[in-house]
């Protein structure tokens, strides 16, 4: 019997307690003494180069580029840190981490030529010459990337086994002093990211940059409770923000979807933007605009003839502080042209198809779940053909982030998150997360399938600080 049949048999019967949730790895701020565990230093195959390629697409866009290698050929991204990786045996995810402190490259929507160029930052410093010919060498992301692994693999690994040290007296358990802070280093890979970066920061980056990707990190979407308190918070872009009220909570979510997590947990996550008011509110700032609140973006109506034509009143209308704005992205603005600005539910009266039709756009509902799950308190209005063809045709409405789904009749599970279907690898992920069987909603293939494929769901296996570095792809 799969994992996913059990459990959800256990759960209907309640024939059994539940174990406790998967172990996990602890959550409290990084040691500048520890950085890095030796042990997993030299696991050049602790990612294929499927799971590399696979975290690239999912992180920014490093991985739609073309790159040469250092022997001419093109190659992706992935397949330039993989060959790196082993042909010096340094585990990738110190190289992807290593890529991020230095140039924020794999997070980056569309890479620069100078990140590109220096995206280890290999031979460059804030004082040298770019285009002094020794500098200049080492220019391109593959050179980057061959001249850092070789610097650590031949020579700071040497010199740290032949004398203890690096050639700039770093080594384990020799103190020194860093941007004021007296450093320890516990280990080699410690002494080494000192070598390479003399920084406290940096370093501190290094660790939370490795800490954040391949720790147990809630997806975006995840509505969750602290387990000493009863304020709600949404996890949204690595941050927690809370719920300032009821009504903003419960305008968008049930309790029962709501993850309790323990109180260290959620404090590891920074705190974010309240969300104060509930979706679609209309909000009167203090330059005297009226606005409307969409999802984490404000839109200004233009004009009080587009206020009035729309539908909109008054009454509706709140008076709210510029600090309650901070953290909203400023939207497309609503005109006359905006045809249904805070969206409706049409039904085709001829083939029964449902649409969610915003801004002129109409989205086909492929399912009742996601109708039930996105739209549990809009009215359904019927209207023609023609009127449905007026609208431009969009992409079917997704489920909500956070929903936990499964395709009747087959054993995954997925949470959607960002508006990808993330599969959840197993039963002891499931239940680490804090996940109830009870809230995964069973629907149709073609409702699942039209969220692109995410990155995997699962745990770093328990017992110390190594496992955190173990793959979670």
């Amino acid at each position: 019997m799969n994992w996913l049949r059990k459990a959800v048999i256990l759960t209907l019967c309640a024939a059994v307690s539940l174990p406790s949730a998967f172990p996990t790895v602890a959550r409290a701020e990084v040691d500048p003494e520890l950085l890095f565990p030796d042990s997993e230093l030299e696991r050049a195959d602790a990612m294929s180069l499927d799971q590399i390629r696979t975290f690239l697409q999912n992180k920014g866009g490093l991985s739609r580029l073309a790159l040469t290698d250092v022997d001419g050929s093109t190659k992706s991204a992935a397949e330039i840190i993989w060959r790196v990786a082993h042909d010096y045996r340094i585990n990738p995810k110190f190289l992807l981490a290593l890529l991020q402190r230095e140039q924020s490259i794999v997070e980056a929507s569309n890479p620069s030529v100078y990140q590109l160029d220096w995206a280890t930052g290999y031979a460059r410093c804030d004082s040298c010459d770019a285009d002094h010919p020794l500098v200049a060498a080492y220019r391109g992301f593959a050179k980057q990337l061959e001249g850092a692994a070789q610097r650590i693999r031949n020579n700071y690994l040497v010199d740290l086994a032949v004398r203890g040290t690096t050639q700039t007296g770093w080594g384990p358990g020799i103190t020194k002093i860093v941007d004021g802070l007296a450093v320890t280093p516990a280990n080699k890979a410690t002494a080494i990211l000192y070598t390479y970066t003399p920084h406290l920061n940096g370093n501190l980056n290094f660790a939370r940059i490795l800490k954040r990707w391949f720790t147990k990190g809630y997806p975006d979407g995840t509505v969750v409770k602290s387990s000493d308190g009863k304020r709600f918070w949404l996890i949204s872009g690595g941050q927690r923000r809370p719920f300032a009220s009821a009504t903003a909570f419960f305008t968008r979510y049930s309790a029962s979807q709501a993850v309790v997590i323990p109180a260290d947990e959620l404090g590891d996550y920074e705190e974010g933007t309240a969300i104060r008011y509930q979706n679609y509110s209309l909000l009167h700032e203090p330059d005297g605009k009226i606005s409307l609140l969409d999802g984490d973006t404000i839109r200004h109506i233009d004009s009080m003839e587009t206020f009035r034509r729309i539908g909109f009143s008054l009454d509706e209308v709140l008076d709210v502080p510029s600090e309650d704005l901070i953290g909203y992205a400023p939207g497309s603005p609503i005109t006359l042209a905006s045809a249904y600005p805070t969206g409706s539910l049409l039904q085709d009266r001829a083939s029964g198809a449902i649409y969610w039709v915003k801004d002129g756009v109409r989205q086909v509902v492929m399912s009742k779940e996601i109708l039930k799950v996105n739209f549990p308190r809009n009215r359904i209005v019927v209207v023609s053909s023609e009127t449905l063809d007026s609208y431009a045709s969009g992409t079917p409405v997704p489920f909500a982030d956070g929903t936990l789904v499964g395709i009747q009749g087959q054993p995954r599970v997925f949470i959607i998150s960002k508006g990808r279907r993330r599969p959840i690898l197993s039963e002891a992920a499931f239940r680490a997360y804090g996940w109830n069987f009870a809230n995964v909603v069973w629907t149709t293939e073609p409702a699942v399938m039209i969220h692109e494929s995410g990155e995997p769901v699962d745990v770093p296996k328990p017992s110390d600080v190594q496992s955190a570095f173990s793959p979670v792809l």
